[in-house]
């Protein structure tokens, strides 16, 4: 069964000054973006994050605060990107978690609502972690039979997941497959929009997953001593709540839903 694509997918890495959605920053972006007539276009960019790389970081990706000294801000490139992104649905490795929200963290800085509500989003990892349980080396040998060299180069990176999802398609495209639990299953149809639930983890409405949709599709929190209460009853009992949240080190997007959920009430 033949991948049907309605839009390109832009697969992306990120390299970082962290792990932390919130206050840390991209040093290296990559971009393969697989159009529907099966063309690609590579693209990669360094960053300068505009505040020191610390060492455990360039220990991990290579490059240091002297690489990007003279490279352009993420503010800079904005527009650019976006511009490139505008059409995509997205993918990624360990994406949903970690390189779409920090993503919209960077676009919101410099005024720009990068809205993923309309975008599908496939987690390759998570695909594989549902369907193999592996790492992103071992899944590059695993379905490519190939060692990934130059791990942690954004572009390698994100030419290495495009190639392990190609992979994913030929195995399990049509196919029956049996989950942990010994339940028959077929995982996904040809469309990205199956693909894109399939590779959810849980059904989030804002980017990182403090707050999520439950069983009746009410956005409810999923931290702290409301976890598990729906957002809405949360603010009309304790208004001083959402005060709290803005005022907390939660990402930007985060705020942005919990605004947006207090405005509809």
């Amino acid at each position: 069964m033949k991948l049907k694509l309605e839009r390109p997918l832009a697969f992306i890495d990120l390299e970082t000054t962290g792990v932390d959605v919130a206050t840390d920053r991209i040093v290296e972006i990559a971009i393969v973006k697989w159009n529907p007539d099966g063309s690609e276009e590579k693209h990669a960019f360094r960053v300068n994050p505009e505040r020191p790389i610390p060492p455990e970081s360039s220990a991990i990706h290579g490059i240091y605060d002297a690489d990007v000294a003279n490279e352009p801000t993420f503010e800079a490139l904005s527009k650019k990107l976006f511009k490139l992104l505008f059409d995509c649905d997205l993918a990624g490795y360990n994406s949903n978690k970690f390189d779409f929200p920090l993503l919209a963290e960077e676009f919101l800085r410099v005024g720009i609502f990068f809205d993923l509500s309309e975008r599908n989003m496939v987690d390759v990892q998570n695909i594989f972690h549902k369907l193999e349980r592996r790492t992103l080396a071992a899944g590059y040998r695993f379905y490519c039979g190939k060692i990934l060299n130059n791990a942690h180069s954004a572009l390698a990176d994100t030419e290495a997941t495009l190639e392990i999802f190609k992979a994913q398609m030929e195995r399990y495209l049509g196919q029956s497959l049996e989950d942990d639990f010994g339940n028959e299953l077929v995982p996904f149809d040809n469309t990205i929009e199956s693909i894109h639930q399939f590779s959810k983890v849980q059904n989030n409405v804002d980017l990182m997953g403090r707050i999520v949709y439950n069983n009746d599709d009410v956005p409810v929190f999923n931290f702290g001593k409301y976890k598990g209460m729906p957002v809405t009853e949360v603010l009309t009992k304790d208004p001083g709540y959402y005060s709290w949240m803005m005022r907390g080190d939660f990402p930007m997007y985060t705020k942005k839903v919990l605004t947006t959920i207090k405005d509809s009430m």
